[in-house]
C-alpha cells in the first residue's frame, strides 16, 4: 500500500473546525456531486501563488456542484504561521469562498497521504477518489500555466466521462510534519506518476 491515497478509494472521514467558527466533515458536502479536498497552509510559495486559483476554482464550480474544502495539516512549532490564528486571518484577507481547516493533530493528512501544499484530492457523489495531484503545472505562477488538471478531471466527471489523467505529482513544499526534517517525506511516498 502506498503512503498516498490511490484512485478508487473511499475518502477517509474528518471532522475539523474551520476559519469560520465552524466544524466540518465530509457529510457537511453530502449535496455536492463533486468534493475537491486540497491540503493547503499559509506560508508555501506554491500555495500563496495558487490561492485566487483556488477561489476562482470554486466560483466557477460552485453552481455545477463541486465544492473545495482547504486543509491546513502544517506542524506550527517551525512554522507558526501556519497556527489557526494566522489561518483565520488569511483566509479573511484573500477572501476564501470555501472552508479552511486545521489539522491539528495531523491525522487527516496522514489519512489522505498528503504530500505536498498544495495537494488536490478530487471525490465523486460517492466520494470515490478519481484524481489526485496538482492543479496545473505552475502553482507559483498562473499566467505560466499550461496544463488544466484540476479542472479537467472535474470537468470530466460532471460530464460522466472518466477522468484524462488521474494521477500527477502534486507541485509545492513537503508537508510540515511534527517531529520530522523540514523536507522529510515518507520513504514509501515515490513520485505518483
Amino acid at each position: 500500500m502506498s503512503f498516498t491515497l490511490e484512485i478508487g478509494q473511499q475518502a477517509p472521514p474528518f471532522r475539523l473546525p474551520a476559519t469560520d467558527g465552524k466544524e466540518y466533515g465530509l457529510e457537511d458536502f453530502a449535496p455536492a456531486k463533486i468534493v475537491v479536498v486540497v491540503f493547503s497552509c499559509n506560508h508555501c510559495p506554491f500555495v500563496v501563488g495558487s490561492e485566487d486559483r483556488m477561489t476562482a476554482f470554486q466560483r466557477d464550480y460552485a453552481a455545477r456542484g463541486a465544492r473545495m474544502v482547504a486543509i491546513n495539516s502544517n506542524e506550527t512549532d517551525n512554522h507558526p504561521t501556519d497556527s489557526f490564528e494566522h489561518m483565520i486571518e488569511r483566509a479573511r484577507q484573500k477572501g476564501f469562498n470555501f472552508p479552511y481547516l486545521r489539522d491539528e493533530p495531523q491525522d487527516v493528512a496522514r489519512a489522505y497521504g498528503a504530500l505536498r501544499t498544495p495537494h488536490y484530492f478530487v471525490f465523486d457523489e460517492k466520494r470515490v477518489l478519481r484524481y489526485t495531484g496538482r492543479m496545473d503545472d505552475n502553482p507559483r505562477d498562473a499566467a505560466k500555466a499550461v496544463t488544466r488538471e484540476l479542472r479537467d478531471a472535474v470537468d470530466a466527471l460532471l460530464a460522466g466521462q472518466p477522468v484524462p489523467q488521474p494521477v500527477t505529482n502534486p507541485i509545492g513544499c513537503n508537508v510540515k510534519w511534527r517531529g520530522k526534517a523540514e523536507h522529510w517525506m515518507p520513504p514509501e511516498a515515490c513520485d505518483l506518476a
